[in-house]
């Protein structure tokens, strides 16, 4: 798969919508062939403009997710989509739930509803080793002829096996109605909302439109977005993510749809469930095939094979590509490409015999834990991180891994002098996964081969109490920004692109900033002047003079932006927005009456919980995507 660009964020698009809607167009319009529009003046030349951003804000869409083919820069689309945007708030009765625009999320849900699977969402059988293969290759075989049908005509379609999180979508007269979660595989969650703002899922199928198409498949994250999701969880100060399947999950059962737009899902097609009024192609290769033509993404690493040696061919070379692919997978998948033999081979304790599951081995290794040191991050939050002897795991040398907290290396039992199974998770993070029997010896001895280790009631960096709040697992040391520690961290915070964005201000700076007294609050930073600056290490006149101009022009910023900069713990980039949108200025903010408005919110939801079962109206959440602890 070649290398990928990814299309603005709706969010982004709106906010330069203002000044790019105007003067998009007619560059759009050029770059993808279309005539150049002349602006919307009477509602029906609004109306066919909306009509036609619409068209191809879905084509490019599709030539993005299903056909790996974006035939306009990434600027281009967020102009279109930022057009869009301003013509549909200029002419409300122009909006449609087929919009575009409407995947950037509704209302907070009350909570998911249960559907029942039209067909059961079956799980696959799993095979280890070459021997498992070989005796399903013959077990089809075998029951293929016992049934008197031919099987020189066999052939298997082959797939990865994603990892990522199963779904099913419903689509009615060619729109999209409902999505839902495997579950127990007849019982699965109501996320149709969530789904809806996944733009690799098309709301409308192309050219077809079936009474009912359901089309099974698999929600995931690329790797690239998963480290960038838990880059904004961890400058916020909050959970990261363990691996990008966790991520997937937990980003597609968020109650707030908001939320799941601003993270960067994608989806691959690989069956169907119930389908009326169309008829689908006989092989499985082909059924991909079609799926793909009516606008959904399929895999694009699959192949088709007739014995067990072709089977394992594909397996190796798979496994050989697995660090290449842009999002994880964790094995492949055989299946009878006929689909008319999948009844006749029936199933068995609820898996299909006609498909396998083919897992890749786990990526671990054995190596010793060396020591256990601890970091200080930017909210006061101590992290154990281990110490490793190096070891190559998952094609990269690894030796470090986060322990996460205290209670994670309790519940592990680990002790410096282990020898640990190193496992990379997700093929990202590394991750000590358990520690593997101690020498009975050394420990009767106590040669000092094995010591336990505890988190300091000490901050490593400035000497100042750590404490650990009730109900928390992380201990944080108190000091806040007198801990030079943190100060390096929120001061990196404060200065990055998405906050001040202040061009030249980097950690070697930054630690010489903290080490020399010069700078004790982001504030100071507004006070440095270049003389000052010049007389640093590696930093010239000029260079002090262009980090002085950076500083003074990250003074007009917006509110969010300024919000996030201040590190405030829980306050990631959309908490900011949030917060900026639904007050003026900081006077404003520090002027609210906090416990009032909890009551307030908490009674509005109530009633809404009320509205929502009569079918009325909802009365509009003050601070919506804001909870109670935040």
């Amino acid at each position: 798969m070649p290398a990928k660009h990814e299309p603005g964020d709706p969010a982004a698009a709106a906010e330069v919508g203002a000044p790019a809607a105007a003067g998009a167009t007619a560059a759009a319009g050029v770059a993808s062939g279309a005539a150049a529009p002349a602006e919307a003046g009477p509602a029906s030349d609004a109306a066919a403009r909306v009509d036609e951003l619409r068209r191809l804000i879905e084509r490019y869409n599709f030539e993005y997710y299903v056909l790996d083919a974006p035939s306009v820069p990434d600027a281009e689309y967020d102009r279109l989509f930022a057009e869009l945007q301003a013509l549909e708030r200029d002419h409300p009765e122009l909006a449609s739930p087929e919009s575009p625009t409407m995947r950037v999320g509704g209302a907070v849900a009350g909570g998911f509803a249960t559907v029942r699977h039209s067909r059961p969402m079956l799980s696959l059988n799993n095979a280890f080793d070459d021997d498992s293969v070989r005796a399903f290759d013959r077990r089809v075989r075998e029951l293929l002829d016992a049934d008197g049908l031919d099987v020189r005509e066999l052939r298997y379609s082959l797939e990865l096996k994603y990892d990522g999180l199963a779904i099913s979508l419903r689509y009615e007269d060619g729109r999209l109605v409902q999505g839902a979660t495997r579950g127990d595989g007849v019982v699965g969650e109501d996320v149709t909302a969530n789904v809806r703002t996944i733009r690799a899922i098309p709301l409308r199928l192309k050219g077809i439109a079936p009474k009912v198409l359901e089309v099974r498949g698999e929600v995931l994250m690329w790797r690239a977005d998963f480290l960038a999701l838990n880059a904004r969880q961890r400058e916020a100060g909050e959970r990261e993510f363990v691996n990008p399947r966790n991520a997937a999950a937990g980003s597609l059962r968020q109650l707030d749809p908001a939320l799941t737009a601003r993270r960067r899902l994608r989806f691959f097609a690989y069956g169907v469930g119930e389908v009326v009024g169309v008829q689908t192609p006989d092989s499985h290769s082909g059924l991909l095939d079609w799926l793909r033509d009516v606008g959904l993404p399929v895999g694009p690493e699959r192949g088709c094979a007739e014995d067990a040696d072709g089977l394992l061919a594909f397996y190796r070379r798979m496994a050989q590509r697995r660090a290449e692919l842009p999002y994880d997978i964790d094995g492949v998948v055989y299946k009878v490409d006929r689909r008319d033999w999948h009844d006749r081979l029936g199933y068995v304790s609820r898996a299909p015999r006609f498909a396998l599951a083919h897992k890749f081995p786990a990526e671990e290794a054995v190596t010793e834990l060396l020591d256990i040191e601890v970091q200080v991050g930017r909210t006061g939050k101590l992290t154990p991180v281990a110490r490793l002897r190096p070891v190559f795991v998952g094609g990269v040398t690894v030796t470090n891994a986060t322990l996460h907290n205290e209670d994670e290396i309790a519940r592990k039992d680990l002790m410096i002098g282990d020898s640990v199974v190193v496992r990379r998770a997700g093929d990202v993070i590394p991750e000590v996964v358990r520690a593997l029997p101690r020498d009975p010896a050394e420990l009767a001895a106590g040669t000092g081969r094995y010591r336990r280790f505890t988190m300091p009631t000490r901050c490593p960096a400035c000497g100042a109490p750590t404490a650990r709040e009730e109900g928390e697992a992380d201990r944080r040391c108190v000091a806040a920004l007198a801990c030079p520690a943190q100060r390096r961290q929120a001061l990196w915070h404060f200065a990055q692109r998405r906050a001040m964005d202040i061009d030249g201000l980097g950690d070697k700076l930054i630690a010489q900033l903290v080490d020399t007294g010069l700078v004790q609050t982001p504030a100071d930073l507004y006070r440095l002047d270049a003389s000052t600056l010049a007389g640093l290490d590696r930093m010239g006149e000029k260079s002090a003079a262009n980090l002085v101009a950076a500083i003074d022009r990250s003074r007009e910023t917006s509110f969010a932006r300024f919000l996030f900069a201040l590190g405030i713990r829980h306050v990631g980039e959309e908490v900011a927005r949030i917060l900026a949108d639904a007050y003026p200025d900081a006077k404003a903010l520090e002027n609210e009456d906090w416990a009032a408005l909890a009551e307030r919110k908490a009674r509005i939801q109530k009633e809404n919980a009320r509205r929502r079962q009569r079918g009325e109206p909802l009365e509009p959440v003050p601070l919506e995507g804001i909870g109670p602890e935040i």
